[in-house]
């Protein structure tokens, strides 16, 4: 149920902006986002960070974008909220406190050193994703940046996490594995 809240404001997102126009969709996208925090909190009692950094990012980019009537910003938002989670993941890592062992370490057992390796793995993804979105977002036109923002990100992040679960598996212990099966 949860993951379906968060792709929710990025549905409508791109369904106003192809009835509509980016300024249209970004508003909704600014309500949805709003609403999928209000839902969230009172499902769980609980709002993540990467939500929460989300929702005011959205807020921020999308109102500059809808109030100086220019499309550049809500680009821009994507690449900094990549480079927001990347920088945070290094800031926790330098701090001892890994955000992917604390996400998943109470269900799945791994050495410190493998869990530093999904780290620095995320780290460079959300940095790739960052700088790929800057070359769309500038260099392809607007409806390219859509298509790649809704489906491109989106995949992209849907094969990492599903090579980032297999690599987990794989160094898994033993026991834990025959315990999945």
């Amino acid at each position: 149920m949860k993951q379906i809240l968060d792709f929710i404001p990025l549905i409508i997102f791109f369904a106003l902006y192809k009835m509509y126009d980016i300024y249209t969709a970004t508003g909704a996208l600014i309500i949805a986002t709003a609403i999928q925090l209000v839902v969230t909190y009172a499902l769980y009692k609980k709002v993540e960070k990467m939500q929460l950094i989300t929702f005011i990012m959205v807020t921020v980019f999308g109102g500059m974008t809808i109030f100086l009537h220019d499309d550049n910003f809500i680009k821009w938002k994507v690449t900094i909220v990549y480079c927001v989670f990347a920088a945070g993941l290094i800031i926790a890592h330098i701090l001892g406190k890994p955000v992917i062992k604390g996400m998943l370490g109470k269900e799945v057992t791994l050495p410190d050193d493998k869990w530093a390796k999904i780290n620095h793995a995320w780290v460079l993804f959300f940095t790739v994703c960052a700088i790929a979105n800057l070359y769309v977002a500038f260099e392809m036109p607007l409806d390219v940046w859509v298509n790649f923002k809704v489906f491109g990100l989106l995949g992209l992040t849907f094969l990492y996490t599903l090579f980032t679960g297999m690599y987990v598996y794989k160094h898994m212990p033993k026991e834990k594995k025959e315990e999945q099966e």
